[in-house]
């Protein structure tokens, strides 16, 4: 039989005539799907379906057709629109919002770390449709960004052009896995249409004060003529070329999400998120409570200066009596009044130095502690003794005031800094229980000592530290020395680049006065100009300077001349919203529909990596509590459930050592094997004893096994296109969920993909039969319509029972575990009834799409199976009927009879006469008692006279 295979705008359904087919098989099919019986490739298998069959040759080339399946329901399921979800709200109906972590476009395309993440939250979908909710599951790209303007800069390519190249290739090696985005919701940050609602969100934020100038450091390469990210800094040194870079004051757009720290703090509570991220969002915010405290600065003679004070931040009130110095940032505004004429020479030199150092340099707890001392010196306020002002880079100028009081008698930094500049320490809270030995800082709590003075009227000597703390800043706000004061870790976020490939700032500045005016709303969006050179200017000014046309502009209100800001947002802005925009992606007149939002919010589930877990879910909150409280969004919180799913590490590497002679050294014979040569090693020579791996030819050498983050510089980088080619995309999919629970890094294994195939060629072959003896295979399968025994039901119910509980609870690779042993039972009857096929295709269905699809139209069913009722287990059917009774001779068990629950006394003595290996302990003897207890055991005294021996 020879059709035609086409796609056609409506399919055109013929019924088939093969003899392979059962008259109960007889399905309408598509020609869209339909395939030629002699077209169809399958393996030859040795063995029958008893689960012993073993794939001739390469699994990935005979386990099943994929080739052949794969691309003909991707071409259905695009050509159908299968997974579109209506414009059209069906309020009747439940919601499923199911987001992935908006991806970046990059030239490198996916890496099979990628797909994991898209297949966990693709089953999900999947599953919800066949639950009956209407699924919103989309996808879209955060395409501004700094490689494609790299890029643009070493080649001259356009970055729109790279940014559209790059897409296509994700969206195509997205396709190729079979993910069921509704596609005509895509979209792209770079869209004019898109970031139009990006500069109006960023008007909202200006008039509501939420986004502002300010003079703020960035990384300034003198040698490149531009500002660098943090991402293109290295030790001080620009990532291209190896320049020095230093910290240079800029004026800046910054947006104040300190205002919302408070609430992003509250509502994290809200949040089904797992608590380490929770937690790392609470330590970034890093609210504290404490105070500040003025100190004096005193001049030359001993005698306050009128009018200047350094005002410092501090958790610790209570230790104000051991602040035997105060430090300063370098980049503190005070610093050049503090600064003594003989000190000068020497404190300018390592501001300078600290300058070139990023603030994670700067703040890392192990590094040797830096400063100088400024030639100034303050009053304690509490003591009333005079204190030095020193200048050192652990302090940071945007943290609390800039300034700190140093208890180098409770604070570690302040200690280590005291003892390398030989400064005093004093003590001031003692321990309850011990005794308080000067060799090192004290920093938890206990009583207060030395820590009284008449003059200042204070005296905290006896209380304990938090009584303590209390009373001090009574003491500061009546004398107005100081107040209390909640301060955050948390910055206003720096909102802006130096770059071209970025959303433009839809403002102006006036000639002359530089007074800033917002672009009219109805002027949006502003768009890029087209440059031809993207290199930086090298006089610190954006590239997008060099649009003299487009930046040279006339205030349409007042007609005064004016110039367009330069810098463009950072990559953040556009994935700040975007999950906002999927409700309603076409809509040229509102940001979202309100109705659409108030149905489809919050995303329900979002799933992506654990490293956006501070800055990118930090941001998108943010603007989502700006939106809510501008009336925009109706739910305080954007992303309702979390999930991070872990690391695929490349596969693992074996090395071996050798010392300076050549002789192989096992890698537990030094603690130093940096000056030992390595060897990688093929998997093929090692194997593993004990917790150890070890040479075949030398097991006496035990090597070094270990899985790395998959890169390029590394070389084990795999790419999906060469694994589905290999063993098909339904292959990939369900051996990503296989490898291990979603949230833990796994390791990949070409072995394990492996198994997974021929899973499915076993799942294949069970439904649709052996190959014929030319290789092809039949175009039904050999499905009967024979009614299900109880056992194949029971076996069933147990599956979808299984399968359903481990979706939900996002278990998928025991999911998976229970379909195996569903294909392991299911070899073992005489028939599969296609009542049971039907169900467990069902059931596959999320994980393996293409191969569920193709089978549910060999068992005769018309349409695609993604709205199909997803099975349900029945209660009937997982109530075990039969129970394992021990039996006893002579109080002795000597074996096991199976028995239906309630079975009578003399039907279980019956069942235990008639085994194989009691029936000879029983026959031939006399029996004096039975002892039977239900479902529990069944003891039989026997005189023993006759009883053949086991």
């Amino acid at each position: 039989m020879q059709l035609q295979l086409q796609l056609s705008a409506s399919p055109v359904w013929v019924r088939s005539n093969s003899s392979n087919i059962s008259r109960s098989n007889c399905a309408f099919l598509p020609l869209s799907i339909r395939r030629p019986r002699v077209l169809v490739r399958c393996c030859s298998i040795n063995g029958s379906g008893s689960g012993s069959e073993k794939i001739k040759g390469k699994a990935s080339s005979a386990a099943y057709p994929f080739h052949e399946i794969e691309p003909r329901w991707q071409k259905h399921w695009d050509h159908n629109k299968t997974f579109r979800t209506p414009d059209e709200i069906d309020a009747s109906k439940p919601k499923c919002y199911i987001l992935d972590m908006f991806p970046y476009p990059s030239g490198a395309g996916l890496h099979v770390g990628h797909p994991l993440g898209y297949t966990a939250t693709d089953i999900i979908a999947r599953y919800k449709r066949m639950k009956g909710f209407n699924v919103l599951h989309p996808m879209g790209w955060d395409a501004f960004g700094l490689p494609a303007e790299q890029y643009a800069i070493e080649t001259g390519t356009h970055p729109r052009v790279t940014t559209e190249r790059n897409i296509e290739r994700f969206r195509a090696q997205l396709k190729a896995l079979g993910f069921s985005y509704d596609w005509d919701r895509e979209i792209s940050t770079t869209e004019p249409d898109y970031y139009k609602w990006t500069q109006w969100i960023f008007l909202q934020l200006l008039k509501r004060g939420l986004a502002y100038q300010a003079e703020v450091p960035v990384n300034w390469c003198p040698a490149l003529g531009t500002v660098l990210a943090n991402e293109e800094v290295v030790d001080g040194v620009s990532e291209r070329g190896g320049y020095p870079v230093i910290r240079k004051p800029m004026r800046q757009w910054m947006l104040k999400i300190t205002a919302y720290a408070d609430r992003l703090l509250e509502d994290l509570e809200t949040l089904d998120w797992p608590e380490s991220i929770k937690e790392m969002q609470r330590n970034w915010i890093g609210r504290s409570e404490g105070a500040e405290i003025e100190f004096p600065v005193i001049d030359h003679n001993g005698s306050e200066k009128q009018g200047i004070s350094l005002c410092v931040y501090t958790t610790r009130p209570d230790t104000l009596f051991g602040a035997t110095y105060l430090v300063v940032a370098p980049e503190h505004f005070l610093l050049p009044s503090l600064i003594s004429d003989e000190q000068r020479e020497l404190v300018e030199e390592y501001v300078e130095l600290a300058s070139r150092k990023s603030e994670l340099e700067r703040t890392e707890l192990q590094k040797e502690k830096t400063g100088i001392f400024s030639g100034s010196f303050a009053k304690n306020p509490a003591t009333g003794d005079v204190v030095p002002i020193w200048v050192a880079d652990y302090v940071l100028g945007g943290y609390g005031t800039g300034a700190i009081m140093a208890v180098p008698a409770h604070d570690l930094r302040d200690f280590d800094f005291a003892s390398k500049f030989e400064l005093p320490i004093v003590k001031v809270v003692t321990p309850t229980t011990a005794t308080f030995e000067l060799s090192g800082a004290y920093d938890d709590d206990g009583i207060m000592v030395n820590s009284s003075n008449a003059s200042s009227g204070l005296d905290l000597d006896g209380l304990s530290n938090k009584e303590a703390a209390s009373k001090v800043i009574q003491w500061l706000e009546h004398t107005g020395q100081g107040k209390k004061k909640v301060n955050y870790k948390l910055r206003d976020w720096l909102f802006a680049r130096q770059r071209y490939w970025g959303e433009p700032f839809p403002v102006m500045f006036l000639e002359g006065t530089g007074d800033m005016v917002p672009l009219s709303e109805s002027d949006l969006p502003l768009t890029l100009p087209e440059l031809d050179d993207f290199t930086p200017t090298g006089t610190g000014e954006p590239p997008l300077a060099k649009a003299t046309s487009w930046v040279k502009t006339v205030d349409p209100l007042s007609g005064l001349p004016a110039r367009r800001e330069t810098s463009t947002m950072p990559q953040w802005a556009g994935s700040c919203w975007y999950y906002l925009r999927f409700m309603d992606p076409k809509n040229p007149n509102a940001l979202v529909d309100s109705a659409k939002e108030r149905y489809w919010g919050p995303v329900d589930i979002y799933v992506g990596g654990a490293e956006h877990s501070v800055l990118h879910l930090l941001y998108a909150r943010f603007w989502h509590k700006v939106l809510y409280d501008i009336g925009i969004v109706s739910t305080k919180e954007p992303f309702q459930c979390l999930i991070n799913q872990g690391l695929i590490l490349g596969e693992v590497e074996y090395t071996a050592y050798r010392d300076k002679e050549g002789k192989l050294v096992s890698v537990d014979a030094d603690d130093n094997l940096s000056e030992y040569s390595q060897e990688k090693v093929s998997s093929e020579m090692v194997t593993k004893v004990g917790d150890s791996y070890v040479l075949k030819d030398h097991p006496n050498i035990k090597i070094s096994a270990r899985a790395f983050k998959m890169s390029k510089s590394r070389g084990n980088v795999i790419n999906p296109d060469d694994v589905i080619s290999e063993y098909g995309a339904d292959s990939l999919r369900l051996y990503e969920m296989f490898m291990g629970p979603l949230r833990d890094s796994k390791t990949w294994s070409t072995g394990g993909i492996e198994g997974v195939h021929r899973f499915l060629g076993r799942t294949w072959r069970l439904i649709v039969g052996p190959s014929f003896p030319d290789g092809s295979c039949r175009d039904g399968t050999v499905a009967t319509d024979s009614e299900p025994t109880m056992e194949q039901l029971r076996i069933l119910h147990r599956c979808i029972a299984k399968v359903t509980e481990e979706i939900q609870e996002t278990r998928f690779n025991t999911a998976i575990s229970s379909m195996m042993e569903f294909i392991n039972s299911a070899y073992k009857w005489e028939n599969q009834p296609k009542e049971v096929m039907e169900v467990f295709v069902l059931l596959l269905s999320p994980f393996a799409p293409h191969m569920a699809e193709e089978l549910w139209f060999r068992l005769g069913n018309s349409a695609s199976l993604a709205y199909q009722p997803f099975p349900e287990a029945k209660s009937e059917y997982l109530k075990e009927t039969t129970v394992v009774l021990p039996v006893q001779i002579n109080g002795k068990t000597r074996g096991t009879i199976t028995v239906e629950k309630g079975c009578s006394e003399e039907d279980a003595f019956n069942l235990a006469s008639a085994d194989e290996k009691l029936c000879k302990y029983l026959n031939g003897g006399e029996i004096k008692k039975r002892i039977y207890v239900p479902g529990r055991i069944l003891n039989v005294i026997v005189v023993q006279q006759k009883v053949a021996r086991s």
